[in-house]
């Protein structure tokens, strides 16, 4: 009988154990199974908790927790979307460092300009760049309080060009007024320093280019008011002089005026369709008895599929006139000028080659600036002003389109002006000038 009683009570037993096991050991080993997979970013199949009721509401809150998580975590990634876009639309460079000058925030611009791969957010400053002045600028920022500005060189290896960076460090303040960082603005300002500086050659050129005629015109009307009986032989020596020289004075006005004229906002078009062989020989017909002078022939080639092209026309025979100006200087005598149109997929190439002195590498890139000069003594022996090609470049640019040179010492130039076969309208021209 004993043995029957002591069955029950391990049934008993054993019910009981299997009772509390489902109710409240099971649920919660369940309920730390789901905790760890929240901690480790899973999504659990499913919250539901068998058990007791506490049990039960620990799933439940669970669920809520996991959901609320989740939508604060596509919030988050969402914000930092938003940050990252608008921190690489942001053109100027962008650093951020805390007090121990750490990086917290830099972007895609920062990283090009030092030639950074990768991230550097949490880098020590001076391991990621070396730069002495931007350390001191950011270092004066963090002690003193007050933003500081400075302007960085750094060499570009690929175009051999100085880039020149304007740096601002702005210091981040508690509202207990502790520095806690700085940001650092990197703004290119080489493109500026580069228009300064043509400015300021330009107004030396110019002066020095309007100097020289009116320096000798001065001297000899002071000469001729102090000798009002010179002979007629010392004035047939002067007056000539006076007249070459008062030529080129009114030739450089001239041209100065046309380069400003093309320069301004509301410089003009009067387009219409031009046939550029009728233009290339009337132009060839202007330059014949100065070509002959020197036994010069000009030689005519235009494609079947360039004949025409919508554009000014008095603005193309400006082009013509300068280039073919040049191309009479530096030819040899009794040699050949080209005159070509050619079709390039949707542009016309207009080209004035010649087989003259040439032109050397060094100076080809700057051919198309304001008075520069390949080879000073000779062109102001040749005279000229020096603003030819710079006009072509301009009403290159007015029609849309841009220019090209290619030559070497000794063997000739080929000067090219490449027009697009749809020519913008006049307002497109005025608004693209507007820019």
């Amino acid at each position: 009988m004993w043995w029957l009683i002591l069955a029950l009570a391990c049934g008993v037993f054993a019910l009981t154990l299997l009772l509390l096991w489902r109710k409240w050991i099971a649920p919660w080993r369940h309920v730390e199974e789901l905790i760890r997979q929240i901690g480790r970013g899973e999504t659990p199949r499913t919250f539901l908790v068998e058990g007791g009721a506490v049990p039960r509401r620990t799933g439940l809150a669970l669920e809520t927790i996991s959901a609320r998580l989740q939508e604060l975590e596509r919030s988050i990634t969402g914000r930092e979307s938003g940050t990252q876009t608008i921190l690489s639309a942001i053109q100027d460079g962008l650093l951020v460092v805390d007090a121990n000058r750490s990086i917290t925030l830099a972007n895609e611009t920062f990283g090009k300009l030092f030639k950074i791969s990768g991230s550097v957010t949490g880098a020590s400053l001076l391991d990621a760049i070396r730069q002495p002045t931007l350390e001191r600028l950011i270092s004066e920022a963090l002690r003193t309080g007050e933003a500081a500005r400075s302007e960085l060189e750094l060499a570009d290896s690929q175009t051999g060009v100085d880039r020149h960076i304007e740096v601002s460090a702005v210091p981040i303040k508690k509202s207990s007024s502790e520095i806690i960082g700085a940001v650092v603005l990197f703004h290119d300002i080489t493109e500026l320093k580069r228009v300064d500086q043509m400015r300021r050659d330009f107004v030396a050129n110019v002066s020095h280019e309007l100097r020289t005629p009116l320096s000798i015109l001065s001297g000899y009307l002071e000469m001729l008011v102090d000798n009002p009986k010179i002979s007629r032989d010392e004035l047939a020596r002067i007056l000539p002089i006076m007249q070459r020289h008062s030529t080129r004075l009114a030739l450089l006005v001239d041209d100065l005026l046309s380069l400003a004229q093309l320069e301004s906002p509301g410089a003009r078009l009067d387009l219409a369709m031009v046939n550029l062989r009728e233009l290339f020989n009337n132009v060839a017909l202007d330059w014949k008895e100065k070509l002959a002078a020197k036994g010069l022939r000009v030689v005519v080639e235009v494609d079947a599929d360039a004949v025409t092209l919508r554009a000014d026309e008095t603005r193309l025979q400006e082009v013509l006139h300068n280039l073919l100006e040049n191309a009479l200087k530096y030819s040899r005598p009794n040699g050949q000028i080209w005159l070509q149109a050619k079709r390039r997929h949707s542009e016309v190439v207009l080209s004035v080659k010649d087989e003259g002195i040439g032109i050397g590498k060094e100076d080809l890139p700057r051919i198309f600036e304001r008075f520069f000069r390949a080879d000073k003594a000779r062109s102001r022996e040749l005279g000229g002003t020096g603003l030819g090609l710079a006009i072509v470049k301009h009403i290159a640019q007015l029609h849309g389109g841009y220019v090209e040179a290619e030559s070497e010492l000794g063997r000739g130039a080929v000067i090219r002006v490449i027009l697009p076969i749809q020519t913008m309208d006049e307002d497109q021209c005025a608004a693209m000038k507007a820019q």
